[in-house]
């Protein structure tokens, strides 16, 4: 279970000691950083390798996009906004490392595309690339519109919809972003996921004893946490970037 990345224990720092730590670096303290940084090295590993598929070592380069996004969490992380230190780095070092892996992506079809040619074939070339980006636009679209449906009955088995979705979606951002920090927290632990999927409902007792917020507020929000925990917990792309967009 990802003991590091929920806040439980992490070697000798416990979740408050860490975020304690996160304010004395915020207040300048280089050596804590240091310490930070280094003892939490193989939390930084792990999350990025559970986004490679993969093990990842000092030598590969998502180590380091995984140590940077952990420091940028370090410098921008918030008491008032975050449910807990550990939670936002994770979530910090998972895009960060998406994002790499997605440029990477991109550059390696990049070059493929506009390899040297002639003046026609070049003109032959970039045209078909645009042909290729307007049929893969079409088929974006399409699934987008199929996962949206998918997305519509997973909902409905928890009694939830689209439009009840609107209604319950909490009006201020740090609230909302809050409240899908909480939803990941229990689509990566084993033991909430299953009580949601067998229940259908959220195991508040155990949530609360790690998060910032009150039993009310988790209570208050409890659709739209479980709606947004629901979608982290499926295989739907296209609308896990649009959450994604909500956090940044």
């Amino acid at each position: 279970m990802l003991l590091a990345s929920l806040g439980w224990k992490f070697g000798r720092i416990e979740k408050s000691d860490a975020e304690t730590m996160v304010l004395q670096v915020q207040a300048g303290d280089e050596q804590v950083l240091h310490d930070l940084l280094s003892h939490y090295s193989p939390f930084m590993k792990k999350t990025a390798s559970q986004v490679c598929k993969r093990f990842i070592d000092d030598h590969d380069d998502e180590y380091s996009v995984a140590l940077s996004a952990f420091n940028e969490a370090i410098h921008k992380f918030d008491q008032q906004k975050n449910a807990s230190f550990l939670t936002f780095a994770h979530m910090v070092i998972r895009r960060r490392v998406i994002d790499f892996i997605r440029k990477e992506s991109r550059r390696d079809e990049f070059s493929h595309d506009f390899m040297p040619a002639t003046e026609t074939e070049e003109h032959n070339g970039i045209a078909d690339h645009a042909a290729t980006i307007a049929y893969s636009s079409e088929q974006e679209n399409q699934k987008r519109g199929e996962e949206i449906a998918r997305y519509e009955e997973i909902l409905q088995e928890f009694d939830l919809s689209f439009q009840l979705l609107v209604k319950v979606s909490p009006l201020h951002s740090d609230a909302r972003i809050t409240a899908i920090q909480i939803a990941q927290l229990v689509a990566e632990t084993d033991e909430y996921k299953q009580y949601l999927l067998d229940k259908k409902k959220l195991p508040i007792k155990e949530i609360e004893k790690h998060v910032k917020v009150s039993r009310k507020t988790i209570e208050r929000n409890r659709k739209y946490i479980i709606a947004m925990a629901l979608l982290q917990m499926s295989d739907l792309y296209f609308l896990k970037d649009y959450l994604k967009g909500r956090l940044n």
